[in-house]
């Protein structure tokens, strides 16, 4: 079983900057899928940046250039930097791990609220 914390989050006003960082328990991390996803209040979660095992990464459109996943396989961290943040990237965000099983882990959840 892998547990996945997430802690950073909180309130910023819109053009600065927050960090997550995402430690999942256990010996597998390097093999991890990694994650970050977010769901804002009456929308679906959805995935917004992702890594791999090998380090490369994905972004949904809305968040490129601006936003930053990486990983450290000795901390079992993954990390995601958001900059340049808008009023319109206010969710809950959620760090999730998957596995070569297809088991996925998923984190409580941390809120982000970017005022105008």
């Amino acid at each position: 079983q892998v547990q996945v914390v997430e802690s950073g989050g909180g309130l910023v006003q819109a053009g600065g900057f927050l960090r997550f960082s995402c430690v999942a328990s256990g010996r597998t991390f390097r093999n991890l899928f990694m994650a970050w996803a977010r769901q804002a209040p009456g929308t679906q979660r959805e995935l917004v940046a992702s890594i791999t095992r090998d380090a490369s990464t994905h972004y949904i459109e809305a968040v490129k250039g601006r936003f930053t996943i990486s990983r450290d396989n000795l901390e079992n961290t993954v990390y995601l930097q958001m900059n340049s943040v808008k009023p319109e990237d206010t969710a809950v965000y959620y760090c999730s791990g998957r596995n070569w099983a297809g088991d996925e882990y998923w984190g409580r959840g941390t809120q982000v609220t970017v005022s105008s």
